[in-house]
C-alpha cells in the first residue's frame, strides 16, 4: 500500500474506522450520531469473549492440589484486584472486585492490540474487501467514553442506593460550603460528577491514540527492514503504558465507587 500512496495518505488510511451508518445502511462515516465504528466493536467483543472464555476455563477446572501455571496466573490477578479493593473500600459490595478485575483485564487486552504490526490485520482483511480496520478499540473515543459512561451510571446508582434521594440531595446542597451557599455547592457537585466520565475516557483514549499514531508513523516513514528497531523500542516502552492505563482506569473506578458509598 505504501508503494502506491503518499505517507500522508497512508497515515490517514490507518486512522480511519470501518464505519457503518445505522440510519442510512451505508458503510460510510458522515460524522452523524448513527455511525457505528464496527472495527472497535468487533475487536472489543473478540478480546472480551477471549477473556471470559479463559477465566471460565480456569474456573471450571480449578484444583486445590497443585495448580497449573494458568490457574496460578488467574488466581494472582484475582488476589491482586481483591487486595486493592479491600485497601480502598471498607463496605459491602459484591460487584466491586469482579468489576475491577473485568475492567483491568478487558482494557489491558484492548490496549494490547496496539502491539500487533499495524498492517497485519488490515492487510488480511483487505483480501476480503475490507478497506479500513483499526485494531485498537481504546484508541476510539467512542469506546472509551462508552466504558466510562457505564462506570458513571454505576456511580449514580450506588449514590442513590446507599444514601437515598434525601441523602444525595442533602449532600449536594450542603457540601462543601454549607447550606447557605447551596448554589455554589450544586455547581461544584455538577462539575465533580460530570468530569468523572470525561477523565476516565479521555485519559485512556489520548494515551492509546498517541501510541497507535507513533507505530503508524514509524511504518509510514521508514523502510520495512529498519522499522523493527524504533518500533521494537517503542513497543517495549508501550507495554508499560498499556498496563498503567488499564490499572489507572481500574483504580479510578474503585475510588469513584468507594466515594459513592461514603458520606461526607
Amino acid at each position: 500500500m505504501k508503494d502506491v500512496i503518499t505517507t500522508a495518505q497512508y497515515i490517514e488510511h490507518h486512522l480511519m474506522h470501518l464505519a457503518y451508518n445505522v440510519k442510512t445502511g451505508q458503510w460510510h462515516d458522515d460524522g452523524s450520531f448513527w455511525v457505528l465504528n464496527v472495527d472497535s466493536l468487533v475487536m472489543a467483543w473478540i478480546v472480551g469473549f477471549a477473556f471470559l472464555f479463559l477465566f471460565r476455563h480456569v474456573a471450571v477446572r480449578v484444583t486445590a492440589g497443585i495448580p497449573g501455571k494458568l490457574q496460578n496466573f488467574v488466581e494472582s490477578l484475582l488476589d491482586f484486584t481483591t487486595g486493592l479493593v479491600k485497601e480502598s473500600f471498607h463496605g459491602e459490595c459484591a460487584l466491586l472486585a469482579p468489576l475491577a478485575l473485568t475492567i483491568f483485564c478487558w482494557v489491558f487486552l484492548m490496549n494490547f492490540m496496539d502491539l500487533l504490526p499495524v498492517d497485519l490485520i488490515p492487510r488480511l482483511l483487505g483480501l476480503f474487501g475490507v478497506e479500513h480496520f483499526k485494531v485498537v478499540p481504546t484508541a476510539d473515543p467512542n469506546m472509551t467514553f462508552g466504558i466510562s459512561l457505564g462506570v458513571f451510571l454505576l456511580i449514580v446508582f450506588y449514590n442513590f442506593k446507599i444514601k437515598g434521594p434525601k441523602g444525595v440531595m442533602k449532600e449536594t446542597l450542603t457540601f462543601p460550603f454549607g447550606p447557605w451557599l447551596f448554589p455554589i455547592n450544586i455547581m461544584f457537585r455538577l462539575v465533580e460528577e460530570l468530569v468523572k466520565p470525561f477523565s476516565l475516557s479521555l485519559r485512556l483514549f489520548g494515551n492509546m491514540f498517541a501510541g497507535e499514531l507513533i507505530f503508524v508513523l514509524v511504518a509510514a516513514m521508514l523502510p520495512w527492514w529498519v522499522q523493527w528497531l524504533p518500533a521494537g523500542a517503542w513497543a517495549i516502552f508501550h507495554i508499560l503504558i498499556i498496563t498503567i492505563q488499564a490499572f489507572i482506569l481500574m483504580m479510578l473506578t474503585i475510588v469513584y465507587l468507594t466515594m459513592a458509598h461514603e458520606q461526607h
